[in-house]
């Protein structure tokens, strides 16, 4: 039977930077236990952050990519819209080029990820607000586990 389940959870302030988040999205979705097939959806309500799924193994991949998303939108960029700060555009281009929602498999009560796979917050901002994120999760329960 396919059944739904729908949470909204707030992550604390955090820093500019790509924030390791796996953990906290498996602690807010205990019907994933239930699931033997399905997906999870998460989507991010803010423009200003997104989120990426990449390697969560070496600390040196996230620092590589919050750089290169740097030199691709630089503060110092001639925007228009900078009634919000000089890191608030490029936190918007930071967030139209990674994308503020994934869709991830679940299998046997499991996210299917890679090996070194972890799913991230981009904390595009300097001085970023708590940031909220919809969780919905949708398979095929296994009654037995119930």
């Amino acid at each position: 039977m396919i059944n739904w389940y729908q949470t909204e959870i707030r992550l604390s302030p955090r820093p500019s930077g790509m924030h390791l988040i796996t953990d906290e999205i498996l602690r807010a979705i205990p019907n994933l236990a239930h699931c033997r097939v399905g997906w999870l959806h998460i989507f991010l309500l803010h423009t200003s952050a997104s989120l990426t799924i990449n390697e969560n193994a070496d600390p040196d991949v996230p620092k590589d990519l919050e750089q290169s998303l740097d030199r691709l939108a630089p503060d110092d960029a001639p925007y228009r819209h900078t009634i919000e700060g000089p890191d608030d555009m490029p936190a918007h281009v930071k967030c139209s080029l990674l994308g503020c929602s994934l869709m991830i498999p679940v299998r046997d009560g499991k996210l299917v990820l890679g090996t070194w796979q972890g799913v991230y917050l981009c904390e595009h901002r300097r001085r970023a607000p708590a940031r909220r994120l919809v969780l919905t999760l949708c398979g095929d329960w296994d009654e037995s586990r119930r």
